[in-house]
């Protein structure tokens, strides 16, 4: 019942809008990151920015660090981000539907497709846990992994410096690896300053993250009104 109710928004999505369309795209790869979302939002949303991005041309690159900054600094899960990727990404190819309407169906498309597997998960291995927990071969492998996702978050704040700090970047491939390297003439000292002013809150005055959420908000406001460049 699960993997059918988890299947069939995106069968009818390729039914009636084609299997090559954005919101079919959305629905299977979001149901992919789903599936491979192992410690966290912050060890997949790398892959999901760079995906959408860079492969699906779904949104650029500032788009998708405004839209993680936006699910940082409001309520709610993290990974809730996707649905502004979503969102943004079918409205920008929508089709033969009315963008409105074809960001809206993404949007709650990929909603649906990244929590319907949790809650399959949960249903299905929620009378093993304690019994797993105790097994040394699974714990040996999630040792593994949580030494993976550690590289994959530090993958994350690499990528949200490059592209907050400076204001164009290039793809640089050296053999097998795909780097994106910052123009260094694009640098941006007002976000820099910031950038400073949010390390000093957190690590030398050890303020609340909340605290200094608002007055790095309050901080970027006042540059704006200013007329200082932060783009």
């Amino acid at each position: 019942m699960g993997l059918l109710a988890w299947a069939t928004p995106i069968v009818a999505v390729a039914v009636f809008t084609g299997a090559g369309s954005t919101l079919t795209a959305q629905g299977l790869f979001f149901s992919g990151t789903a599936v491979v979302t192992f410690g966290g939002a912050y060890a997949v949303l790398a892959f999901v920015a760079q995906r959408a991005v860079e492969t699906y041309g779904w949104l650029s690159a500032g788009d998708m660090v405004r839209g993680l900054a936006l699910a940082e600094s409001t309520p709610g899960p993290l990974i809730m981000v996707v649905q502004f990727v979503a969102f943004l990404g079918a409205y920008a190819h929508p089709g033969g539907l009315d963008p409105w309407v074809a960001g809206v169906l993404g949007a709650l498309l990929t909603t649906w497709v990244t929590f319907v597997p949790c809650f399959l998960f949960i249903l299905l291995g929620a009378p093993y846990v304690e019994r797993l927990r105790h097994n040394h071969t699974i714990s040996a492998a999630l040792t593994g992994i949580t030494a993976a996702v550690v590289g994959v978050i530090a993958n994350l704040a690499l990528y949200f410096a490059v592209h907050t700090l400076f204001s164009a970047s290039r793809i640089h491939h050296v053999g097998p690896l795909t780097l994106t390297l910052p123009e260094l003439t694009e640098f941006r000292p007002v976000a820099a300053a910031l950038t400073v002013v949010a390390f000093v809150l957190v690590f030398a005055l050890r303020w609340p993250m909340l605290r200094v959420l608002a007055v790095c908000a309050g901080l970027g406001a006042a540059a704006a009104l200013a007329g200082l460049p932060l783009s």
